[in-house]
């Protein structure tokens, strides 16, 4: 995942980029038209100065002659040419390539080719310049484009990590604070103001969410609470009071089958308020105190717990667990997990059949045997019937679920070969998380 920062540098980059690109072969044409201009004055200084010279020194034809074959020789680029006729040669100025005996290679030349007029008679001068070569400048330009785009990216990354860690500081006094802050304390949120007005409106806008935040945690807190006591209390009672009616002496036979209905009835409403009052809790993060546990150890003790149940059904157990598999966690929780777990495979589970639990550092696996499979679409939502042959309260998966998800941890169901897997695979092999207050 990238940061903001470097997210703003990219742009900057490739803009920077393609600008320094495109100024290539503009810096070229510039480069090249300035030089040819340059040349081309050059060229015709040269011009008078050579015609200057020869006026005045006044020599007579045979030394001018003379004086012009041997400058031929000693000075290839000029070339003096006789005129047949007076008439005056128009200047041309134009870019050759020719083979250079000098340099033995061809090369591109700038020619001037004009006229002088030493003792009234008119002589071609050719003049020829050696220009340097395309590919050589189109070389030097790139390599110091490249140079400048270096140079002008480390300035943008140093520029940005100087300044955004001034700009960006209001920020992550935020972000901390925020991290800091815990929905079921009693302490008032307080943002450091800042100079700039998003940050200051950014906060603002937190203070009034957290706040509206808090109170209906606050809402939810003592709404779960009140139930807790204004249920359980009259439960019980009604609950002594069917105990009573099974031990009255005059109660029939068909008496004593509304009593036990009734009781049992009592008995899953009782079941069903404890388990949404937990789900409750763990949605609001009630649970925060957390320790590390040996989830090896765990099982074994649940399982002994659950001995008689398995015995009722004739089942079989097998299990490999890892030993030292500590996890940091809640353990109320962590023994509700467990415990949902080993209810779900004896509830759906054949008679004399069999339940294998596998222990990892990286995962948990339940598998119990089973006659079809369950309506995965609706496993973990609550009060979902999966099975129409064992009914519960169909909270036990949801509470799983949900267990889980505050830990981070990954639940999955799957059935193959009639058996029924459940697998919970840890978010990290050694030390979880504990739930966020």
């Amino acid at each position: 995942m990238n940061r903001l920062l470097d997210k703003s540098l990219k742009p900057l980059a490739i803009y920077a980029l393609i600008v320094l690109l495109l100024s290539i072969p503009a810096y070229y044409f510039i480069v090249d038209r300035i030089w040819v201009s340059e040349l081309d004055k050059h060229q015709y200084v040269l011009r008078d100065k050579i015609e200057s010279r020869l006026v005045k020194l006044n020599l007579p034809d045979s030394t001018v002659e003379q004086t012009i074959n041997i400058w031929n020789k000693i000075e290839p680029g000029f070339v003096f040419t006789a005129h047949p006729t007076d008439q005056v040669i128009k200047d041309s100025v134009y870019t050759t390539m020719r083979f250079d005996d000098f340099l033995q290679d061809r090369e591109q030349f700038r020619a001037l080719s004009t006229s002088v007029r030493i003792n009234n008679k008119h002589y071609r001068l050719l003049i020829e310049t050696n220009m340097e070569e395309a590919d050589e400048t189109v070389t030097a330009i790139s390599l110091a484009a490249i140079f400048f785009f270096l140079l002008l990216l480390g300035g943008f990354i140093l520029l940005i990590r100087r300044t955004s860690a001034k700009i960006w500081q209001p920020f992550y006094i935020t972000l901390d604070t925020l991290r800091k802050f815990k929905l079921n304390s009693d302490q008032e949120i307080s943002f450091t103001p800042s100079d700039t007005q998003e940050f200051n409106e950014l906060n603002d806008s937190l203070s009034k969410l957290l706040i509206r935040n808090v109170n209906v945690y606050k809402q939810q807190k003592e709404f779960t609470e009140n139930v807790s006591h204004e249920l359980q209390t009259p439960l019980a009672i009604v609950q002594s009071k069917l105990d009573l009616l099974f031990q009255h002496p005059t109660l029939t036979n068909d008496q004593y089958n509304i009593v036990e209905s009734a009781h049992t009835a009592l008995t899953r409403v009782s079941r069903i308020n404890k388990n949404l009052l937990l789900l409750a809790r763990i949605e609001n993060h009630q649970f925060a105190d957390h320790e590390n546990i040996d989830l090896s150890i765990l099982l074994h003790n649940m399982m002994e717990m659950l001995s008689e149940h398995l015995e009722q059904k004739q089942l079989t157990l097998e299990n490999i667990l890892q030993p030292d598999v500590k996890i940091e966690a809640n353990s109320v929780l962590l023994e509700v997990l467990i415990n949902n777990l080993l209810i779900n495979a004896i509830r759906h589970n054949s008679i004399k059949g069999r339940i294998s639990i596998e222990l990892t550092e990286h995962r948990l696996r339940l598998t119990n045997t089973g006659s079809h499979t369950l309506a995965a679409n609706k496993l973990f939502k609550r009060f979902s019937t999966t099975s129409t042959e064992t009914p519960g309260s169909g909270l036990g998966l949801a509470i799983i679920k949900q267990i889980c998800d505050l830990y981070q941890w990954k639940v999955s169901y799957s059935f193959i070969n009639n058996l029924h897997i459940f697998t919970i695979s840890f978010k990290d092999p050694i030390t979880l998380p504990a739930p966020s207050s």
